[in-house]
């Protein structure tokens, strides 16, 4: 305690602790604060979706969570009285397809790789007071023995959640609306009988609507352990009205309520009856809670050296697994800026295109899952498969964000060739002289510097002016790698100062479609930003980042 930082961290959800981990792993030194005393034991979030799992695979995690999740496959759906129909979800042509994990694991696993960089979260630590004085964020912070410390840091980002103190703190507004219902969530095992049962790995959602109120439902999400789920549906009365003491006025605004009862086995049981007439029995419930659902957007993103990320600054109907994630690419965004200001590589207004590039998200997503929590039982008409992958995030267009503009491409993020703002997309099959298999675009994109991605014409000629243009950005001193990928059967020998690769499979050229000697600049955090001719890259970005 009372140990200075480059940046503190409040809350340790898988928010702040994928910040925590991911400004570590820039090299900025930093602390995360937790007020809970231990772990939740709730699974308050499940569903990972690829873009997510794209963004573990660059930190190192990927491997350990896919191990201790299950995937996600499709929907088994019931409407009303019409026979029960799977609704696959393939994701096959997409590097990752939709992991489910229980939260208390991500946050285990999280935490783990945290600790490999030797921070470790500081529970039962509560910030009380905040004051921002020139370079230097002043944080009161009271501990669970009733102690008080002061700490000081360059950056303070708050991840603390619906109800953030930050976010009060710096009197930021988090308006919105919230469903006039409450729901019920708990951790069971199902036992089906008939044809009901689902595939495993396959959700079953089962709806009967009603007039003017919305409609019943009991959804069931599998967990990795066989015969679990967490299940949840609406509350009855008798659970909703019971009050809890004590408890502040927005207590009931948005996620667990752990203040109020949660439902029974007869509880539950009571709801698959009254859908699925001796088709299920539920039993062994681990825990159970009450949570409430609310649609907020905060004003503003921060306010001088302090930040939100996560739920602190966007909350929105669970439909689609979005809120986590959203979460967590807010972190992954903020992180790599963060770090390259306190380097001195980049200037303060770095920082504003967080906002410019985040909140825009969030809003889209708070639209999206309303609309579709709105139309659950409603049939299902077409829909973007790949609307809940997050695959189609993009900057593009958006004012003040940390690229430069070029044309906006045809077509959706994710189906055309990357523009500036848009996710790079993967790329196997590239081969690279003394490695015996193939590599990936994602391989060659892992770690934490911008990367240059050069289309070679498979000539001496272009080799040469590649070599030239990667000795100009090293004399630059930017955090920039140069890739050059050569057409399949070019022989070149091996340059010097950057990787050459031959895109042996055709693979690199149908994502990207670039002409000869046309490249893109990738940032740290996936997203292109720069495409064009090489020679106007590097002032290009600069004058888009002021990046040194």
């Amino acid at each position: 305690m009372g140990a200075s930082a480059d940046v503190i961290v409040v809350g340790a959800g898988p928010v702040g602790l994928t910040l925590a981990a991911e400004l570590a792993r820039h090299g900025v030194r930093c602390r995360i604060v937790e007020k809970a005393a231990a772990p939740s034991p709730f699974c308050r979030a499940l569903g990972v979706t690829p873009r997510t799992l794209e963004i573990y695979e660059d930190m190192g995690v990927s491997r350990a969570m896919i191990d201790a999740g299950l995937w996600l496959t499709g929907l088994a759906l019931a409407v009303d009285d019409t026979p029960m129909r799977i609704l696959p979800a393939d994701y096959s042509d997409l590097p990752y397809g939709t992991l489910g994990i229980p939260q208390p694991e991500t946050e285990r696993i999280l935490a783990s790789h945290l600790a490999g960089f030797g921070i470790t979260v500081e529970r039962g630590v509560a910030v009380t007071g905040l004051v921002q004085a020139g370079d230097t964020v002043r944080l009161e912070l009271a501990t669970a023995d009733g102690g008080a410390d002061v700490a000081h840091a360059r950056f303070v980002v708050g991840c603390d959640g619906a109800h953030s103190t930050v976010r009060h703190v710096l009197g930021i507004a988090f308006e919105g609306d919230a469903f006039p219902y409450p729901f019920m969530l708990g951790d069971v095992r199902l036992a089906f009988t008939g044809a009901l049962a689902p595939p495993r790995g396959v959700a079953l959602r089962l709806i009967r609507t009603r007039e003017d109120t919305a409609p019943d439902m009991f959804i069931a999400i599998p967990l990795p352990e066989h015969g679990r789920y967490r299940v949840s549906m609406l509350a009855p009365e008798r659970l909703a009205g019971a009050q809890p003491s004590g408890a502040p006025a927005d207590a009931s605004s948005h996620g667990i309520q752990s203040e109020r009862p949660g439902p029974s086995l007869a509880d539950i049981q009571e709801v698959a009856e009254r859908l699925a007439p001796g088709q299920m029995r539920v039993d062994d419930l681990r825990w159970s809670s009450q949570f409430r659902i609310s649609m907020r957007l905060a004003a503003r993103y921060g306010a001088g050296q302090v930040f939100l990320a996560g739920d602190a600054c966007h909350i929105h109907p669970p439909t689609g697994g979005q809120g986590m994630n959203t979460g967590i690419q807010d972190a992954y965004n903020l992180a790599w800026k963060l770090a390259l200001v306190m380097q001195g590589r980049a200037p303060v207004r770095l920082l504003d295109s967080y906002e410019a590039e985040r909140r825009p998200v969030a809003a889209e997503v708070i639209a999206r899952t309303l609309a579709d929590s709105v139309r659950i039982g409603a049939p299902a008409g077409p829909r973007d498969r790949l609307a809940d992958t997050q695959i189609r995030v993009s900057y593009a267009g958006l004012a003040g964000a940390a690229l430069v503009e070029g044309a906006s491409g045809d077509g959706l993020p994710g189906d055309r060739p990357p523009v500036a703002g848009d996710r790079a997309p993967d790329a196997a099959g590239l081969r690279r002289r003394g490695l015996g298999a193939p590599l990936r675009v994602f391989e060659l994109l892992r770690g934490t510097d911008f990367v240059a991605l050069l289309m070679l014409d498979g000539t001496q000629e272009g080799l040469a002016a590649a070599e030239a243009f990667a000795a100009h950005l090293r004399a630059t001193g930017l955090p920039i790698r140069t890739v050059g990928v050569a057409p399949a059967g070019a022989d070149l020998p091996d340059p010097f100062g950057m990787s050459l690769l031959e895109d042996a499979a055709g693979a690199f050229a149908a994502a990207y479609r670039l002409g000869i000697r046309e490249g893109v600049i990738v940032r740290p955090d996936g997203y292109v930003a720069f495409r064009g001719p090489a020679e106007r890259k590097v002032d290009a970005l600069r004058r888009a980042t002021g990046i040194v």
